[in-house]
């Protein structure tokens, strides 16, 4: 039981439940609050408020967005012909935040986890495939994570779009620039290996 009683113990429960948030950052993290004005903790309140009531996945990407239309597929000056998937909107962001990718994006809202009952018909690959008929895709770039489940899912995705007339590419693995072999871990120079080009 908390010293300053059960609202402050189930502030700190709600903030607890955070991803990454151990009970001493939620401490932390109430007694910030309590600390601040009300002003200003009312406006984390309407702001957490605000998202849940106006943010929703894009009709056509799944993106986040607070419109029907996320701004990336509003926006004419980006390749519709080139969709990059990737597996949550926070993945999008990552590829956004590199500045090189001029296309558009698919959000499949996860990845294929048979452990933990995420199958493909829990994701948006229907969409997608439904994208690539009714649209001119050209290219898809698989940009799922470099894990067991990511790796399984992309290899899904290919195999279901192999009948359409589309082009499938991985993103490159490897080695970074500046980095020392001797450093590097077995997976990465494996990947760097069979992903070798031409000099």
């Amino acid at each position: 039981m908390n010293p300053y009683g059960p609202a402050v113990e189930n502030l700190i429960d709600q903030f607890q439940a955070l991803p990454g948030i151990g009970r001493k950052s939620a401490e932390r993290l109430a007694h910030y609050i309590l600390q601040s004005s009300s002003d200003d903790a009312l406006q984390l309140s309407r702001a957490i408020e605000q998202v849940k009531q106006t943010v929703r996945p894009c009709s056509v990407c799944f993106n986040l967005t607070d419109e029907e239309t996320c701004s990336i597929c509003s926006d004419s000056r980006r390749d519709p012909q080139v969709v990059c998937v990737v597996e949550l909107p926070r993945d999008l962001m990552a590829v956004e935040a590199a500045g090189v990718f001029g296309g558009r994006y698919h959000v499949l809202q996860g990845r294929i986890s048979p452990l933990e009952g995420v199958g493909p018909e829990q994701l948006t690959v229907d969409a997608l495939i439904r994208r690539v008929k009714d649209t001119p895709v050209t290219e898809i770039v698989m940009a799922t994570n470099p894990t067991l489940e990511g790796d399984g899912t992309a290899l899904y995705i290919s195999n279901v779009l192999d009948d359409l007339p589309v082009k499938i590419t991985r993103l490159a693995r490897g080695i970074a620039a500046g980095s020392v072999l001797e450093f590097s871990n077995r997976e990465v120079l494996a990947d760097a290996m069979r992903g070798r080009q031409p000099f």
